[in-house]
C-alpha cells in the first residue's frame, strides 16, 4: 500500500485472555489489505489509570499502521475489532475485553464528537508512551519525543515488563 497515512493505535487488554485478545486484534486491525501493520511494540503490564478501584492490570500495546482508509473508517475498523472481542461499554475507563485508540493518524488534527486527533489524553499515558517510544525511539507527539513525555507522565510507576502467567 504506497501513499497511505500512517497512523498509531493503542491496544489494552484486562479481561480474559489478554495477550491472546491483543494478538487476534492486531492479526483483525490488518484483515482486507487497507490496513499495514509496519511495527508493532513489546507488550507491557499496567495499573490501571482511573476507572473504578479494584480492575485487574491491562496489557497493552502500541502498533503503527499504514492505512488508506480515513481516519474515520479506521476508527471504525478498531471499533469493529473490539466488538469481535466482546467489548463492552457500561463504566467510562472500567475493565474491557479490548479497547483500541487512535493516537495519531499522519498530521490530522481532527475534533468530532466521534473522533478527536491526535487522541487528546495520549501525551500524558506512559501505558501508551513507553511501548510507543520503545517502538520508535525517534517518535514525536506534538512536536516533543515520545520518549520525553513517557518520562514525565504520572502513570509512569504503573507501567512494567509483561511477564506471562495465571493461565496466558
Amino acid at each position: 500500500m504506497s501513499g497511505g497515512v500512517r497512523s498509531v493505535l493503542a491496544l489494552g487488554s484486562n479481561l480474559g485472555e489478554r495477550r491472546d485478545t491483543l494478538s487476534l486484534a492486531v492479526a483483525a486491525l490488518a484483515e482486507g489489505g487497507d490496513v499495514r501493520l509496519r511495527q508493532v511494540s513489546e507488550v507491557v503490564q499496567t495499573k490501571p489509570v482511573g476507572g473504578p478501584e479494584g480492575q485487574p492490570d491491562f496489557l497493552n500495546m502500541v502498533v503503527e499502521v499504514e492505512t488508506s482508509l480515513g481516519p474515520l473508517e479506521l476508527l471504525r475498523r478498531c471499533q469493529d475489532v473490539e466488538n469481535r472481542h466482546h467489548r463492552v461499554r457500561e463504566v467510562r475507563w472500567g475493565p474491557r475485553t479490548l479497547d483500541i485508540d487512535i493516537i495519531t493518524y499522519g498530521d490530522v488534527v481532527l475534533e468530532t464528537p466521534e473522533l478527536t486527533l491526535p487522541h487528546p489524553r495520549a501525551a500524558g499515558r506512559a501505558f501508551v508512551l513507553e511501548p510507543w517510544a520503545r517502538m520508535d525511539p525517534a517518535a514525536t507527539l506534538g512536536g516533543t519525543p515520545v520518549a520525553e513525555l513517557a518520562d514525565r507522565a504520572a502513570d509512569r510507576g504503573g507501567v512494567g515488563p509483561y511477564r506471562p502467567g495465571g493461565g496466558e
